[in-house]
């Protein structure tokens, strides 16, 4: 088991840096400490402030805000703005919108040309009961292979690297340097829930005119693996979370609410009339959607696609992939390359969960009168939000299954940046610069917002950049790296100056 340490009080909190600070020194020094050489005022800067960037995540790991539970979404709002004053911007403003409110931020450097960012202030839904340390704490515990982490939700996702983007910020107002870009800086606080009405913030006047002079836009990221590589990612699926529903009464058969089950001999199961509805969406293994005209949009990989990704699959670990995700094989066994290319290239239906009648110990005999799939549905060009949901209820209605709602809670579209764009360009730079292996990724499986900035009317480049280390998004134990034992891998010091670099690349890249 890791030994505990918090970082609370100042007298752990300088024996844990002065120990870093010596454990560095032990390891030698990497490719991007030269940083110290290219910013020695601003690398002096963040190293003296590196107790205080690392209280900015724990103190912001002890606010969280759930959309999904509607907690503290107004006070997270300001918590961020607060942060952005801290940090240097010349203005931070609440932006309503038809759920959670939104930030804006801007800081006018004089510079020739304009960077975006994109944060979040909300964090998924936690159970304290499966967590090792107190998800609210920010304990600082040892990760081995990569050093120690400060565990908490929103550790990694996203607050710990972009807690490190405002203490690249502090480090250049410490050392009385002015950033070589101007910024604007969006936050939204419904990200975990699909992002409703996020656009209404970035489409509001004032905001799309300061991201239209904005040469691109990227959200923070710590995805350094073991051996301090990283992928640059061209674009992102898109998704749509929703939920089918199937109940007495809508359906007209079956209970309204739950009675016993022995009375199952004689009046019908929402609970299975969703099953065989459920049953109707893929093939028989699961593994391909069977919605009429699901495919007749889906864009085929691109030969220099391919080529990305098969290079991917020449440099990557599979088996440590597929420890790490807790499997044997991949779908139809397919290879390692084959298994990637059907990553970035499938639409998928999935099921997140299933919720209906008793779920607690033992059993309680009842016919539900009520059943919930809760369904996220990843996009790939050129497919939309709008085209599926519709496909979806079309295809419902055609099986017969009309009495079976579906309730969208949030999602949006696939996202594409071109390979030559000056924010690619800047991130390849930037890590090349740090020694760091970046290797181009088409299409990232995972998803995020980032089609309001990629789509008319913003048109943005868009993606994501960062060093360091973290993981568990989501899930019990998120941590993120603060201080690495690894000498591949960025502490929080180093993640700060790639992000310095980053933005002169940005200033400078032709």
């Amino acid at each position: 088991m890791a030994e505990f340490t918090r970082v609370r009080d100042g007298v752990d909190r300088r024996d844990f840096l002065a120990l870093a600070g010596a454990s560095a020194l032990a390891l030698g020094t990497p490719a991007w400490a030269s940083s110290a050489a290219r910013y020695p005022a601003i690398r002096k800067a963040a190293e003296a402030g590196r107790e205080a960037a690392i209280k900015r995540i724990q103190d912001w790991i002890a606010h969280p805000s759930i959309a999904a539970e509607n907690l503290n979404m107004k006070e997270g709002a300001e918590y961020m703005a607060n942060l952005a004053r801290e940090a240097g911007f010349d203005s931070a403003t609440l932006m309503p919108t038809d759920g959670h409110p939104g930030v804006f931020a801007t800081m006018d450097n004089g510079a020739k040309r304009t960077l975006a960012l994109y944060f979040m202030y909300d964090v998924k839904q936690f159970d304290p009961a499966e967590w090792s340390s107190p998800p609210l704490e920010g304990r600082i515990v040892d990760k081995p292979g990569f050093g120690r982490a400060i565990v908490g939700r929103g550790a990694v996702n996203q607050k710990g690297p972009e807690a490190t983007v405002l203490a690249a910020l502090h480090a250049f107002r410490a050392a009385k340097v002015k950033l070589p870009v101007n910024l604007v800086l969006v936050a939204e606080g419904e990200e975990e829930i699909g992002s409703p009405n996020f656009h209404q913030v970035v489409q509001s006047p004032n905001v799309l005119a300061a991201l239209k002079k904005a040469e691109g836009i990227f959200i923070p990221a710590s995805w350094q693996d073991m051996n301090g590589h990283v992928a640059v990612n061209l674009g992102s699926k898109g998704v749509v979370e929703l939920e089918l529903i199937a109940s007495g009464e809508k359906w007209g058969r079956g209970p309204k609410g739950d009675i016993h089950s022995s009375m199952k001999a004689m009046v019908d199961s929402p609970a299975w009339r969703l099953v065989q509805a459920l049953n109707t969406l893929v093939t028989p293994d699961g593994n391909t959607a069977a919605i009429d005209g699901w495919f007749e949009n889906v864009r085929p990989l691109t030969p220099r696609e391919k080529e990305l990704i098969a290079e991917i699959a020449r440099s990557g670990d599979e088996a440590t992939q597929k420890k790490l995700l807790g499997v044997t094989r991949w779908i139809d066994d397919l290879p390692y390359a084959q298994a990637l290319e059907r990553l970035a290239s499938q639409p998928t239906v999935n099921i997140e969960g299933l919720v209906s009648g008793y779920t607690g110990p033992g059993g309680k005999t009842i016919l539900p009168g009520r059943a919930v799939a809760k369904l996220d549905l990843r996009l790939v060009p050129n497919q939309t939000r709008k085209e599926v949901v519709e496909k979806l209820r079309a295809y419902l209605d055609k099986k017969g299954f009309n009495d079976v709602e579906l309730k969208v809670t949030g999602g949006y579209d696939p996202t594409e940046t071109a390979e030559d764009s000056r924010i690619i360009r800047a991130e390849l730079a930037t890590y090349k610069r740090a020694g760091v292996k970046a290797t181009l990724n088409p299409r990232l499986a995972g998803s995020w917002p980032g089609a309001v900035f990629t789509a008319p009317p913003v048109s943005l480049p868009a993606g994501h950049f960062g060093l360091g280390h973290g993981s568990g998004a989501h899930a019990p134990d998120e941590y993120y790296v603060v201080e690495s034992t690894n000498p591949k891998v960025a502490g929080i010091v180093d993640a700060v100056m790639g992000y310095v670099d980053m933005f002169y690349q940005i200033a400078e890249v032709k």
